[in-house]
């Protein structure tokens, strides 16, 4: 026990005041025990921190690559070969292949250093580095893939399946770049400096620019390509919506019962999730009820349902899809 007068700690003066014992810093200035370890704490969440910082942003440079080369391979296995032009700097480069003395790669790598050009003189500091990325890693890949796979002709002679991959892979590398809020370079930028200066319509604008870019294609080609490019420009957009959806798709649960106990609990401690509970009353029987509000992942859903089925049978459940949930432990507030 502490009796009367000043204790002296190791760089740390004590001293009595209304019966308690308070730390004081030493009067020559040295911090006591408890703030050098509080600073040391600090330092260590904000180490800790960054640490994570650095490692959110070195996944999200993996699946932007893995992204990008996903639709590298798709154009040049399967869209160049075809001479299928929908589909913003690539569909350009097509055309001009055919038209002039260069490769469809050249083109696309000369359309897109333009382009980021442009996109520093017009946006400046607003340029991601994400879309310059994207843009580089998308030029230098076809470049090399040309180099090392050479292709002269379609690899199959079912051009309806080559198109389904041509359609496919490089709107699957989009739904993920846009799910991570990177964006695929090339027109994206020319969209991006009109949104600043203009007014226009940015999806209209676009479309009307890969519309005469397939039109084109069939006076350069033939037909059939046209018709191939127009089926491929107004099913790639679909095809986006539906990964992105399919990406971010989670499962809602309304579920009416007796007891809210029990599944709140599951819900809560399995789970890892929160639900939100109102009173409700049937409208035959007029008995009280309640009636939770939750959303899991997919992965979830089937051991919520079961647990609430084996649980309460009696529980009345509606499942329903969604995929756009913003909060805590989804998007924007992680």
């Amino acid at each position: 026990m502490l009796t009367g007068g000043p204790v002296l700690l190791t760089g740390t003066v004590c001293r009595r005041e209304n019966g308690s014992v308070q730390e004081q810093e030493d009067p020559a200035g040295r911090p006591g025990n408890g703030t050098m370890h509080h600073d040391l704490e600090k330092q260590r969440r904000l180490r800790f921190r960054q640490l994570e910082q650095w490692k959110k942003v070195i996944l999200e440079y993996v699946i932007i690559t893995v992204a990008t080369l996903l639709m590298v391979v798709g154009v040049h296995f399967f869209k160049f070969p075809n001479h299928f032009s929908f589909g913003g700097v690539t569909g350009v480069a097509v055309v001009l292949g055919e038209v002039l003395n260069y490769s469809a790669a050249t083109y696309t790598f000369i359309i897109n250093m333009a382009l980021l050009v442009f996109g520093f003189i017009f946006l400046g500091k607003d340029f991601g580095i994400k879309t310059v990325y994207v843009s580089v890693l998308t030029s230098v890949g076809l470049s090399a893939l040309e180099k090392w796979f050479p292709l002269t002709v379609p690899l199959t002679g079912q051009p309806v399946l080559e198109l389904i991959f041509a359609i496919f892979l490089p709107a699957l590398s989009a739904a993920i770049l846009f799910n991570i809020g990177a964006s695929g370079g090339g027109t994206d930028i020319l969209a991006m400096i009109l949104k600043k200066y203009t007014s226009f319509s940015i999806s209209a604008a676009l479309f009307l620019v890969d519309f005469v870019i397939v039109l084109a294609s069939c006076f350069v080609f033939d037909i059939q390509t046209g018709l191939f490019s127009l089926t491929g420009l107004l099913a790639k957009s679909l095809v986006i919506d539906n990964v992105i959806e399919s990406i971010n798709l989670c499962k809602a649960f309304m579920i009416v019962c007796d007891d809210p106990e029990p599944i709140c609990r599951y819900i809560c401690e399995e789970l890892g999730r929160s639900a939100t509970i109102y009173r409700a009353e049937g409208a035959y029987s007029h008995h009280a009820k309640i009636m939770i509000l939750t959303v899991t992942k997919r992965g979830q859903a089937v051991q919520l349902r079961n647990f609430v089925r084996r649980s309460q049978p009696d529980s009345f459940i509606t499942i329903f899809n969604s995929s756009e949930i913003i909060g805590k432990g989804f998007r924007g507030l992680n």
